[in-house]
């Protein structure tokens, strides 16, 4: 799940990406925003797997999550789904402000 907060006093909008995996012993998002670099995601008590992200307002990025390090996740609430060199699909979220 992909939550968007807006800053009235910011050109950055926070990402909260969220994976609901009970079989993940540990998740990791990877995006375009920081060149493919893997952030460790942490697990909330009883509840899914989270990492913030400030990303400038008006972008368009691609990302994933990879679970336990072998399985590759697009996020069901993503923006938009663009095909990637690998014959799959990354997750897309746009920040652009509604305001």
């Amino acid at each position: 799940m992909v939550k968007k907060k807006f800053f009235k006093t910011s050109e950055e909008c926070e990402v909260t990406f969220e994976v609901n995996n009970t079989d993940a012993q540990a998740v990791v998002l990877v995006g375009e925003f920081n060149g493919w670099t893997p952030v460790a995601m942490k697990p909330a008590k009883n509840g899914p797997f989270r990492a913030k992200v400030r990303l400038p307002k008006d972008g368009r990025y691609q990302f994933r999550y990879l679970v336990n390090g072998q399985e590759w996740l697009n996020d069901e609430a993503a923006d938009a789904y663009w095909p990637n060199e690998h014959g799959g699909q990354n997750s897309v979220v746009f920040t652009f402000s509604e305001n």
